[in-house]
């Protein structure tokens, strides 16, 4: 197999422009290529509106061999193999079942990997399973009535289900992990160009029956899964797991589980911290959602408002402010919607949310701020959650329960919005203007202020005043980190804290490769489960 990287064509051309291309680069006739796969894409829009797609491409020909001594440069080499291997080594064995707490892409994962391998695990889901949930998250939209255990933050798929879908990640990925978890989504259902673009994203459209896909196919491998299946209390006699309580009542014996609870698991979290597993307080970021009309972004980045070959683009911008204050954008959904993700009573969050063909009018990001354990009032671990929690209720407050939107002209000027300029809000639940500057302390609204205006420079438009806030955007990442040694465990025998919720993730492909790396953990040491 030989790779070539930077095989570059101008936007627009066919696949077959590309092969001709290649087999130009190589001096062969295209009857000589077996096979070809693109293995990366990107786009070059240094010279907008004159655009490129950047390939690196790996093919099977005849005669490799003449054709890499040919080539000794970077450009044509052979293709480096990389295979994912899961192996099971561990002795070790277990006396029940293993158990894994949540269904967002670490559990999943992990769940997924231990079933295949033998280990007929029992995945506990809080919420429901994704059609149900599908249609709760869609009630509560039109109606605003909240079901607490089936929301954009509980059931099968976890919060990124009813997300963008993001699947790039910064995980350095010697063992394959990263490849391993794209196959997989495409197996079940993803679409095939995930492999090789940039920034790959599913769309929540397609997460949904992805997630489902990835459940049966546990249940086909001898896993169970159980959705309304609340993990409540942890047994736990001479500093080691024995069993879980699930839904106050059901005790279930176990001696190791898998805590991939997900950043929004408080009273879960509350839980813990009571039986005194270790916990720290961490740095998370809060802020708001900002929405643009998608063709001033596509002017931006790519010169031209709207072409139909291209996709909806997207940006990302940071600063680091004179106040030491970092301020970027997070969770950025090109076409995408700000939907209303709380997951409990007398508190509102918002969050970024596209379909897989990002067909919406407005583009639309999270506009964060780091804070750090010195802006919590509190001594515990948990401060972060309470610190999350008093935004939450200020905008629940605020809109009497609905999306608080404001123009940034208003929010710079500390009053409430009474009509909207060239930016309409495309969300999901309902809205109503009111103060967003005043869901936060002086330091943080004063942040995103300048943040948004410094964005400008790179962005122009950025700042206008039409540009449309909404509050508060809070579950940016999970505010605890429970510690874990190097066989992955809790300083309690049996426990093994995972993905984002437990502080080791940071979006869906990092939370999934998380689950693998604890699944891989559990192998090394126990034997599949007779």
């Amino acid at each position: 197999m030989i790779r070539i990287n930077q095989v570059k064509l101008r936007i627009p051309h066919t696949e077959e422009d590309l092969k001709n291309k290649v087999a130009k680069m190589l001096r062969v006739p295209m009857s000589r290529i077996l096979t070809f796969r693109i293995v990366k894409q990107s786009m070059d829009a240094r010279k907008k509106p004159e655009l490129y797609y950047v390939y690196t491409i790996d093919l099977a020909l005849a005669d490799e061999s003449i054709i890499l001594k040919k080539n000794r440069g970077n450009q044509i080499t052979k293709s480096p193999e990389q295979s994912y291997k899961f192996s099971v080594s561990g002795s070790q064995k277990l006396s029940h079942r293993p158990i894994v707490i949540g269904s967002g892409p670490a559990g999943l994962f992990c769940a997924y990997m231990l079933a295949h391998a033998g280990y007929k695990p029992l995945l506990l889901e809080r919420g429901a399973d994704v059609d149900t949930r599908t249609k709760d998250v869609a009630g509560f939209w039109e109606n605003g009535v909240l079901n607490p255990e089936s929301n954009v933050q509980f059931g099968e798929g976890g919060a990124g289900t009813f997300s963008d879908g993001k699947l790039n990640t910064l995980v350095k990925d010697p063992l394959g992990r990263n490849t391993k978890v794209l196959e997989l989504f495409i197996e079940h259902g993803a679409p095939e160009e995930i492999r090789y673009i940039n920034k790959p994203h599913i769309g929540t459209d397609i997460l949904t029956t992805v997630v489902k896909k990835m459940r049966q196919a546990i249940e086909a491998a001898g896993g169970e899964v159980r959705f309304h299946s609340k993990v409540t209390d942890f047994i736990i006699k001479n500093h080691s797991l024995t069993g879980l309580i699930v839904n106050e009542t059901e005790e279930i014996p176990c001696e190791i589980a898998v805590l991939a609870i997900g950043h929004s698991a408080r009273d879960t979290f509350t839980t813990l911290y009571k039986k005194g597993i270790p916990m720290e307080a961490k740095s998370f970021a809060v802020g708001v959602r900002v929405e643009h009309q998608q063709t001033m972004i596509n002017e931006s980045q790519y010169g031209i408002a709207e072409n139909p070959v291209l996709p909806a683009a997207a940006y990302k911008v940071a600063e680091q402010l004179e106040n030491g204050r970092g301020v970027y954008s997070f969770c950025m959904c090109p076409g995408g919607f700000v939907v209303n993700a709380s997951s409990e009573e007398g508190m509102l969050a918002v969050n970024g949310m596209s379909y897989h063909d990002r067909g919406g009018t407005n583009a639309n990001s999270a506009i964060i701020v780091t804070v750090t354990p010195d802006d919590f009032s509190g001594d515990t671990p948990l401060a972060g959650i309470e610190f999350q929690r008093n935004l939450e209720k200020n905008a629940f407050q605020l809109a009497n329960g609905k999306i608080p939107v404001q123009l940034f002209g208003d929010f710079c000027n500390d009053r409430c919005s009474e009509q909207f300029g060239d930016v309409r809000p495309e969300m999901k639940g309902n809205y109503a203007f009111a103060n967003v500057r005043s869901i936060f302390p002086d330091e943080i609204a004063d942040s995103i202020e300048a943040g948004i205006k410094k964005f400008n420079d790179k962005i122009h438009g950025f700042s206008k005043e039409d540009t449309l806030l909404s509050g508060v955007e809070s579950r940016t990442s999970s505010p605890v980190r429970i510690p874990r040694n190097e066989t992955l465990m809790s300083e309690i025998t049996g426990i093994y804290p995972c993905g984002e919720g437990a502080g080791y993730a940071g979006g869906i492909t990092s939370a999934a490769m998380d689950g693998m790396k604890v699944a891989e953990k559990i192998a090394e040491t126990f034997r599949p489960f007779d």
